[in-house]
């Protein structure tokens, strides 16, 4: 009975990692994307009548967002029906971050900086770095009131690479903990797997600053 208790409680552990795993998928993806349209949307809906060429721009975002969520889903719902490990995309790289400065000319400019040794990253590292930077700059687009710029340098130096996302918008109400809900758990989860931290809170002297510290090889492949 001992071994069989144990096998449960081994299988129940294994469960609540796959959806532990799943959770940080969908909000990384689908959610990003959503969010994306829906920051999108309200722009284009501001812009309509003033700025007809800049309301269809915000529409063309939208589009591309829409069918990449599309495709996303489509990859899940596929990797849960046949049980295995996802394969059919690769995961996200460092230098993938760029594409993040993209979303529409109402969207906040962000400038990206590389530095020192990326070039040894683990796969499971780099998915890490994109997925922290993605959700930092997607809540900085979402919660930065009055911002003007987002802020992203990628450092890897003396056997960890360095993550620092920060805005110079308000400092969110509270703390800003609330409205971040399952993304900055997210972020949390992703450090402390490959044996890192993440802190976020106000900037020094405005805005919101995100950072994160992960060893070079990670702790887990």
């Amino acid at each position: 009975r001992f071994r069989a208790n144990s096998r449960f409680r081994e299988m129940d552990q294994v469960k609540l990692r796959e959806r532990e795993q799943l959770a940080r998928e969908l909000h990384d993806t689908v959610a990003h994307h959503v969010s994306g349209i829906a920051i999108q949307a309200q722009a284009g809906r501001t812009l309509a009548a003033s700025h007809p060429k800049a309301a269809v721009e915000a529409l063309t975002v939208i589009e591309e967002a829409a069918s990449r969520t599309l495709a996303d889903m489509r990859l899940m719902v596929g990797v849960l029906r046949a049980g295995e490990e996802p394969s059919l995309a690769p995961p996200p790289r460092v230098g993938d971050i760029q594409r993040l400065t993209e979303g529409g000319s109402d969207s906040l400019p962000v400038e990206v900086r590389l530095s020192g040794d990326l070039g040894d990253l683990r796969p499971s590292v780099e998915a890490a770095v994109y997925r922290i930077a993605q959700e930092s700059i997607t809540n900085a687009r979402r919660h930065a009131r009055h911002a003007t710029g987002i802020a992203v340098a990628i450092a890897g130096t003396d056997g960890r690479v360095y993550v620092t996302v920060s805005d110079d918008g308000d400092s969110r109400p509270g703390g800003g903990g609330s409205s971040l809900g399952y993304g900055l758990v997210g972020m949390r989860e992703r450090a402390s797997l490959l044996g890192g931290t993440l802190n976020a809170g106000p900037g020094p002297d405005r805005g919101w600053t995100v950072t994160a510290s992960l060893p070079l090889t990670g702790t887990v492949e």
